[in-house]
């Protein structure tokens, strides 16, 4: 049957294509609990139009994908465009790697009401870390389980066997332009341009360019400010390393068995590292970078496959025979 599934997307009218990198993962994992259905979409970084909420009256539930949609103080920032007015017109919404945007105090009434309205309380939501699983049971909703980011589902053993162990000669790096430091990015520059050959720069973000160019000029190769740019560096014959500040773009390129170091800047990559054993390093940290680079280390992602699996479980009566 084909089953239409609804999905509140990240990847629209999106500034940092770290989005579409979660939002390919997503379609992946429910491509295969739901193969026929086909899939609606809405973007959460606008309100939901009149034609939207029909859709989603007509459907028992709908999945939210990934990223910083969650905040402790969501009627004053709310990256996920939803408000009182939402209530009644969305519900029975499930999480999928959802993370909390950075550290908070307690979560406010406002934001508790609000969550409690509009996801489901008959599912069990995924999400990315454990902080934003105790900020969501700090609330009472305990239907909740930490699966972290399904860009990591399929960093199995066997895949994580096929990542090098050792530096390769080239270098492919990310900046953040929301979170800049000319001080701190110049020495990771440094560091990484003193053991690579050749540097390759990806443009994540949208304001990524001019930072990076005016701090670096024409000492990197730009790739262009496109996922399938990206995808078409890390599939090539060449020997590539990843180092950078964007942490999907480091889970992007060890999907593609790219040996890669993740420099922390926020809570995503911190709380990422220490739950999933991800190759993280803090941004005030990175003096250990060099003697990383250069010491062999195996890629050995810790995933919560038991968590992982509970969660699909829960649709196993909906899928296709």
């Amino acid at each position: 049957m084909n089953k239409p599934i609804f999905l509140h997307d990240t990847s629209i009218l999106t500034t940092n294509l770290g989005d579409e990198i979660i939002m390919d993962a997503v379609r992946t994992e429910l491509r295969e609990i739901f193969p026929h259905a086909y899939f609606l979409n809405a973007p959460t970084h606008d309100n939901l139009g009149k034609e939207a909420v029909r859709m989603l009256n007509e459907l028992p539930f709908s999945f939210v994908g990934g990223t910083n949609l969650l905040s402790g103080n969501m009627d004053k920032y709310n990256q996920w465009k939803i408000n009182l007015k939402s209530v009644g017109k969305l519900k029975n919404v499930i999480l999928m790697g959802v993370g909390w945007w950075q550290y908070q105090d307690a979560v406010n009434r406002y934001t508790s009401f609000l969550l409690k309205k509009v996801l489901s309380s008959q599912h069990i939501h995924s999400v990315r870390d454990a902080y934003t699983e105790d900020k969501l049971r700090s609330i009472g909703i305990d239907n909740v389980l930490n699966t972290g980011c399904m860009t990591l589902w399929k960093l199995n053993s066997t895949h994580c066997q096929s990542i090098p162990d050792v530096k390769s000669d080239e270098a492919v790096m990310t900046f953040t332009d929301y979170k800049p430091s000319p001080k701190y990015d110049t020495e990771l520059f440094d560091i990484v341009k003193k053991n690579y050959r050749k540097i390759y720069v990806w443009l994540q973000g949208s304001g990524d360019y001019n930072y990076v160019k005016e701090l670096f000029g024409s000492e990197v190769e730009y790739v262009e400010s496109s996922l399938s740019a990206y995808d078409e560096l890390l599939s090539s014959s060449t020997a590539l390393d990843y180092i950078g500040t964007r942490l999907h773009a480091g889970i992007r390129a060890m999907q593609h068995a790219r040996r890669s170091v993740i420099i922390s800047v926020d809570n995503r990559a911190t709380e990422m590292g220490k739950n999933f054993n991800l190759p993280v390093i803090e941004r005030l940290g990175q003096e250990k970078l060099e003697n990383m680079i250069n010491a062999p280390f195996e890629t050995r992602i810790a995933l919560q496959t038991e968590n992982i699996n509970a969660w699909k479980a829960q649709f196993a009566a909906l899928q296709d025979k």
